[in-house]
C-alpha cells in the first residue's frame, strides 16, 4: 500500500509514510470488508460512514507539515484509524466523534493497540475543543459547509487545519494557516468527496 499508493505518488514526507506503514488498517475496517483493507479507497464502518481511503489519510496528514510532538485535534473518529497514524506522528491526538458506538469501539481498539497518546471524545466536533486549545494542528474528516469558526481561534498562530468545505454533493479540501491572531490563509489543496459534518457549525440531519 506504502509504496504503490503512496510513495508513487505525491506523498513524500518520510514519517508520514512510515506511520502509514506502521498502523495495521486491517485492524480499522470491519471483518467483511478486511480483504479490501489495503486497496485505495473508503470503506463503510457503520452509522453511515466510512475510513477514508489510504491516500487521502496520508495527504490530509502530509498537509499539516508535523514534524513530530504536535498536539493535535481531529474531528471525526470514525473506526480511529485517522487518529492512529497521526498518532505515530503527534505528541498527543484528541479526536471527537458524534456517534457513541464508534467512539466506544475507536477507544477500544485504539487502547488494545497500545495508543496511549489518543484520548477518544464524545462530542459535536464542529465546535470543536475549546477547553484544550490551542492545537498545533486540526484535521477534521467530514465535510463542513464552510470552515467553522471555532476551529480558527484553537489553531496556534502557525497551525494549520485540513478539512473539506463544500456540499454534502462535492467539496474541496482546504488547507487553513493561522498567520497571525486574526490572520488566516486559506489554500485549496484538491477536489474531494467525505461524509457531511454534522452540527452546529455543520450539516443538519435534514
Amino acid at each position: 500500500m506504502v509504496q504503490t499508493q503512496l510513495a508513487h505518488r505525491d506523498i513524500v514526507d518520510p514519517l508520514v509514510l512510515a506511520a502509514m506503514a506502521a498502523v495495521p488498517r486491517h485492524l480499522f475496517v470491519p471483518e467483511e470488508w478486511r480483504d479490501q483493507a489495503y486497496e485505495d479507497g473508503p470503506l463503510p464502518i457503520g452509522q453511515g460512514q466510512t475510513i477514508s481511503q489510504p491516500y487521502m489519510v496520508a495527504f490530509m496528514v502530509q498537509a499539516l507539515e508535523m514534524r513530530g510532538g504536535e498536539t493535535v485535534l481531529e474531528i471525526g473518529t470514525g473506526s480511529g484509524y485517522g487518529a492512529a497514524v497521526l498518532a505515530q506522528i503527534a505528541g498527543r491526538v484528541m479526536t471527537i466523534e458524534r456517534f457513541a458506538d464508534l467512539a466506544a469501539d475507536a477507544r477500544a481498539r485504539l487502547a488494545g493497540l497500545g495508543y496511549a497518546n489518543v484520548e477518544v471524545l464524545l462530542g459535536d466536533g464542529s465546535v470543536g475543543l475549546a477547553e484544550r486549545a490551542p492545537f498545533d494542528a486540526v484535521v477534521v474528516t467530514a465535510a463542513a459547509p464552510a470552515v467553522p469558526p471555532p476551529l480558527l481561534v484553537q489553531v496556534k498562530q502557525g497551525g494549520r487545519i485540513v478539512l473539506p468545505v463544500g456540499t454534502p454533493y462535492g467539496q474541496t479540501l482546504e488547507l487553513v494557516t493561522r498567520c497571525g491572531a486574526e490572520d488566516w490563509r486559506h489554500e485549496s489543496l484538491a477536489p474531494v468527496m467525505f461524509v457531511p459534518l454534522r452540527g452546529v457549525f455543520g450539516w443538519s440531519e435534514r
